[in-house]
Parts: structure tokens; C-alpha cells; sequence
């Protein structure tokens, strides 16, 4: 495994540069220092928010690059690069078929905010986890701003309990289990792999000079698009087929023992 032309690092946060208590290692921060005398690129990508993102990656927030809410949103400090929203009409489709669902609960993810019901108290202490900023709003159709994605939590599978009811908007909409009680429900172009592939040509990196990490199906698009990509030894079956590689847990330093290597 020749690492030596590698330009850009790309890594998802739950599950895989974050640990099972949703923090980032101290190692990493200073590994991060080591990949910038190196003039390597670092890209944090992830289905949370982007200011959650940038709270849990405070001391290097203004130097990175941010695609968020799963590739509907690239950021670099205060500078919006792309937004792919989902049509007004589409919002609504989504919001009437989970409605009827029980224990479902959908997120309405704009730019600078998110918009949920108020009808469960767990949930909303739950949610402060992913989403710094977030709205009680009574009724979230009558939400106007621009919605980047719709993020749907179960509290036991989402693979199981909201998928299967979800699963008929694909062809249209870009539908992904990104997570062991989230789905994700986008525009059909936002996703991170299309989100990544924008980044690839505007700084000019080729896939041989791209690493990426993942463990989960909002991963896959991004996997494919590096020839040192990497699933996490907790990684969904999918990311363990599609990945190159396989490194350690995301609590056992994974994405770190390899950045070493990279060093």
C-alpha cells in the first residue's frame, strides 16, 4: 500500500472518526497538526449538521473542509461551496408519509437550523447530541427556509421500522440508512459521494491521491470514489463489501493507526 501521493483525507464522524462517546481523540488532533506540515487536505463528512460538526472539531474549525447534512451542504469556514435542497413539494411527500408511523421521528435540516415536533421529550434530548441548533416547531410544514435533507430517527432500528415505509421515494429522492437508528431522505444528488466528487475536481485530486473512511450506507458513494478507502472494523456489511481496506473500531483508534501510517 504505496500512501506517498496522497493529497486529501476524507473521513465520516459517527462511527468512525468519532468514538462510541461522540468525541474525538486528542491523537487525532495531533496527528491532524503532522497532515498539515504535509500540505494534506483534511474533509470532515458526515450526515450531522454542520455546526454540530464544527463543535466537535472547535480547534481546527476554520481550516478544514465541512460537507454535511450527507454532501447537501459543503462549507469551508463562514463560505457556502454547494447546497442541494430538496423541492418544497417533496418535503411535504416525506413529512405525510412518516406521519402515520409510529415512534418515527422526522428532522428538518436547513443550513443554519433544523426544525422537529415537540411530542417527545426523549427524542429532543436525544437530538441535542447531532444538532447544536434546532427549532420546536408545531407543524413543519409550514417551515419555508431551504431543506438540505430530512433525517429520521428510530429509537430501536431504523433499518427495520422506517426504511421498508421510505424505501419507495428512491428513483426520486436519495433514501440512505445512515445509521443504526437514522435514515436520511435528499435531494437524489445529495449525497457525499457526488458532494466529494465536486471537492475532487476543484482542488484537483485524482482517486489515487484520496483516502477515505466510512462504516455505514452513507458512505458507500464516497468510498468508491478512492483507491485507499477504508471501512472500519464496526462497519456496516455494505462498507466492509465496498471498502478497499479495512482498518480498527472507531474505539480503538482506526482512523488514527492509519493516518499514522500515512505520516
Amino acid at each position: 500500500m504505496d500512501l506517498s501521493q496522497i493529497k486529501m483525507v476524507v473521513t465520516d464522524m459517527d462511527g468512525t472518526l468519532l468514538n462510541s462517546k461522540h468525541e474525538v481523540s486528542p491523537r487525532f488532533f495531533e496527528i491532524y497538526q503532522e497532515l498539515k506540515k504535509k500540505n494534506i487536505a483534511f474533509v470532515a463528512a458526515s450526515g450531522r449538521q454542520y455546526h454540530s460538526m464544527v463543535d466537535k472539531l472547535e480547534s481546527i474549525k476554520n481550516e478544514i473542509l465541512v460537507i454535511a447534512e450527507n454532501g447537501a451542504l459543503i462549507r469551508k469556514q463562514e463560505q457556502t461551496l454547494l447546497t442541494t435542497p430538496i423541492n418544497l413539494s417533496e418535503v411535504h411527500r416525506i413529512l405525510d408519509t412518516v406521519r402515520p408511523l409510529q415512534n418515527v421521528h422526522p428532522v428538518l435540516c436547513c443550513q443554519n437550523n433544523a426544525f422537529v415536533g415537540g411530542d417527545s421529550d426523549e427524542f429532543l434530548e436525544m437530538l441535542q447530541e447531532y444538532y447544536s441548533e434546532f427549532e420546536i416547531v408545531a407543524d413543519q410544514k409550514t417551515v419555508n427556509e431551504e431543506v438540505l435533507k430530512i433525517a429520521i430517527y428510530h429509537f430501536e432500528n431504523s433499518e427495520e421500522h422506517i426504511y421498508p415505509h421510505v424505501k419507495h421515494l428512491e428513483g426520486d429522492l436519495k433514501v440512505k440508512v445512515s445509521g443504526a437508528n437514522w435514515v436520511d431522505v435528499s435531494n437524489i444528488n445529495a449525497h457525499k459521494g457526488y458532494a466529494l466528487r465536486k471537492v475532487m475536481d476543484e482542488f484537483k485530486v485524482a482517486s489515487h491521491e484520496l483516502m477515505v473512511f466510512g462504516d455505514y450506507n452513507n458512505d458507500l458513494e464516497m468510498l468508491e470514489l478512492s483507491d485507499y478507502s477504508f471501512a472500519m472494523a464496526n462497519a456496516h456489511p455494505n462498507v466492509l463489501k465496498t471498502a478497499k481496506y479495512r482498518t480498527h473500531s472507531n474505539d480503538d483508534f482506526g482512523v488514527e493507526r492509519i493516518l499514522e501510517k500515512l505520516i
